[in-house]
């Protein structure tokens, strides 16, 4: 008996890097497992392929579990309405989603275009909120749902060339707060995680110099998708029902708890402010407390450069 035993759990992104792995445990812990994923490039740019989701699901199936394939986009909220319709002719219900699916259209934002915004907001930003909306009212009425949302920190601290996915990722770790605020009463929980991984995501970042490309190699071979992918899964199993509305970071064996934002110092002027005094007197007394514009170093890396996203 797994840790997902009787559940069903729809995992988008699944052909590939993390989702495929979290597609992969959770049928491993019990879980009869929909895995979803277009099976497109990186990149979003072509018609995609059946290929990838199916290869997993027959995976699955080959060790035992109970798994179907599904390869619709995210970006269509009639078609995450039919994975749950899938989910439930095959499975009969739906407990959980995992959703990792996602692309890059990474460019300095001076340069980016339209249409490479508003790629990347529609697989993450827009596709969470289909994955959301399709499953909701299941998980309401049943009083049992779980969500595992992607976000990044490209996000949550910064990363030059991805004011597109960043501004994606930081709009998911929002939705998944007030998903798991509202769901509260009716136990439907939600979290996201950032995570740190060797996956295609990673590999298409370019390197500039030899530094990079050791941290590269480490990466390969420490920091593997099935990391994040376990820690997913177990967020989503009725032994983690206690665990609602965070955010997680995973990179190697090493996962994080972060922050999220919080008033770190008020100033008032009973009189009220002008102009000339917020620049003289209120923007001093903060500004011992202001955040640098530079990333941070991710806890796990300590002073080194952080290493690109995963996801």
């Amino acid at each position: 008996m797994g840790a997902l035993s009787g559940k069903v759990v729809l995992v988008t992104g699944g052909g590939n890097g993390i989702g495929r792995d979290c597609a992969l445990i959770a049928a491993q812990e019990g879980a009869k497992v929909v895995v979803n994923d277009l099976g497109g490039s990186l990149k979003g740019e072509d018609e995609g392929s059946a290929g990838p989701a199916e290869s997993v699901a027959q995976e699955i199936r080959a060790a035992g579990g109970e798994a179907v394939s599904n390869s619709d986009s995210v970006t269509d909220l009639d078609a995450v309405y039919g994975m749950v319709e899938q989910a439930k002719k095959e499975f009969g219900g739906l407990h959980a989603v995992i959703n990792p699916a996602g692309i890059l259209r990474d460019v300095m934002f001076h340069k980016m275009t339209e249409a490479e915004w508003d790629a990347v907001i529609a697989v993450h930003m827009r596709g969470s909120f289909n994955v959301a909306r399709a499953t909701i009212e299941l998980f309401r009425e049943q009083n049992d749902g779980a969500y595992m949302f992607f976000t990044s920190t490209s996000g949550l601290l910064g990363n030059i060339g991805q004011a597109n996915y960043g501004a994606a990722k930081m709009g998911i770790a929002g939705l998944s707060r007030i998903i798991a605020m509202e769901g509260a009463r009716n136990n439907v929980r939600s979290n996201c995680v950032a995570p740190v991984a060797w996956t295609r995501m990673t590999q298409s970042v370019p390197v500039k110099d030899e530094a990079a490309a050791a941290r590269r190699a480490v990466m390969a071979e420490k920091i593997r998708a099935d990391q994040p992918a376990r820690f997913s899964v177990a967020m989503i199993t009725p032994a983690a029902a206690s665990v609602s509305g965070q955010i997680f970071g995973s990179s190697g064996e090493t996962i994080t708890l972060y922050s999220q934002p919080r008033p770190i110092e008020t100033v008032t002027k009973e009189e009220g402010w002008t102009v000339d005094s917020i620049i003289k007197e209120a923007i001093p007394a903060m500004a011992p407390k202001f955040f640098p514009v530079q990333r941070p170093p991710l806890a796990s890396q300590g002073a080194a450069p952080a290493a690109a996203p995963a996801s």
